[in-house]
């Protein structure tokens, strides 16, 4: 969807803030996390006025490669909101597009790149950023897999007025939750996105009035992380268990957890960590064993059961059935290339 300049905001000689006018931001984000904060600035009791939304462009999908528009776009449509897809922020003619909203404030939800400073200057309050990690801890493009691959106890989320940099402007608030036993990346995500959007309400108001105070982060302190691709998904059973596990509920719903069995791509879906005594400790790393009430795999560090796989161009599938279907599964040997 393309708006012409017709749908800018009607009467902009009223400043924000004059005659109970909230002020107006625009909305920079894409993916399902970003959706669900737009979704609560949309709301009649939201501190500002989304006046604009900027998001990714149409991107193809699934195997039909069916052209589908961002979750962030389908939301400002339904709500009449206009929406641009710019190939380019540093284009003179966007950027005076996104300036004659008239906006007070950028608001920037995981919209997949970074902001230009010519684009964060624009707004009088500059850009304010919502972030699925405890900055500076998880600077990047994945903080929520991240954080649970590396076996954090706890993530959250952080408001922080953007700069120039990868997640290095000055926070606003935080707000920490611990990571569940079993919880993948996208029922974290789902949690943050909530905690995120409650957490940008109670901020972003007093910080455009100019009653709250960004402080600076620890830099010293900052791990990154960078985005994953399919190639990230597959699984070093020479890794320990616990490892592993972690693995699989990281890489969930993008780009999956998978290893290669009778020269067929197969995904772990879920796994969980074997406890107590375990038959077959001398086999190698990747080593189906499935006799006992569990079908596990061993790997550099005990073993790892497995609780449902999906073999390539099949359905997901608990590991009994698949055994069933397939009993050669057992006593084969998963490969790690």
């Amino acid at each position: 969807m393309t708006s012409s300049s017709s749908t800018l905001v009607a009467d902009q000689s009223l400043p924000d803030g004059v005659g109970g006018r909230r002020p107006r931001a625009v909305f920079f984000g894409t993916p399902f996390f970003a959706e669900v904060v737009l979704g609560r600035l949309l709301l009649s009791q939201s501190p500002v006025d989304v006046v604009a939304v900027v998001t990714q462009p149409d991107r193809p999908v699934g195997r039909s490669q069916t052209l589908t528009p961002p979750p962030v776009k389908v939301t400002a449509v339904r709500h009449g909101i206009p929406v641009r897809q710019p190939v380019s922020l540093r284009r003179p003619a966007v950027l005076e597009n996104l300036r004659g909203y008239g906006a007070s404030v950028g608001v920037v939800v995981a919209y997949g790149r970074l902001l230009p400073p010519e684009l964060l200057a624009i707004f009088p309050r500059g850009c304010v950023n919502v972030h699925a990690s405890l900055l500076p801890r998880w600077r990047g493009a994945w903080p929520i897999g991240a954080a649970i691959q590396a076996g954090d106890a706890e993530t959250g989320v952080s408001i922080m007025v953007l700069d120039a940099g990868m997640d290095t402007g000055p926070l606003l608030a935080t707000n920490a939750t611990a990571i569940g036993d079993g919880e993948t990346t996208d029922a974290l995500e789902e949690r943050l996105a909530t905690l995120g959007a409650d957490l940008l309400l109670r901020t972003i108001g007093s910080y455009i009035d100019g009653d709250s105070t960004a402080v600076e982060q620890d830099h010293g302190r900052a791990t990154y992380c960078r985005p994953v691709t399919k190639a990230d998904g597959l699984i070093d059973w020479s890794g320990s268990a616990v490892s592993i596990e972690r693995h699989v509920r990281a890489m969930h719903s993008w780009p999956v957890a998978w290893t290669r069995w009778s020269g067929r791509r197969l995904v772990v879906r879920r796994a969980h960590v074997m406890t107590g005594r375990v038959e077959h400790v001398n086999a190698a790393p990747g080593q189906v064993v499935g006799e006992g009430p569990h079908v596990y795999v061993m790997t550099g560090s005990g073993a790892l059961a497995l609780d449902e796989v999906q073999l390539e161009g099949r359905g997901v599938t608990p590991i009994r059935a698949f055994l069933q279907g397939y009993p050669s599964f057992g006593g084969s040997v998963l490969s790690s290339v």
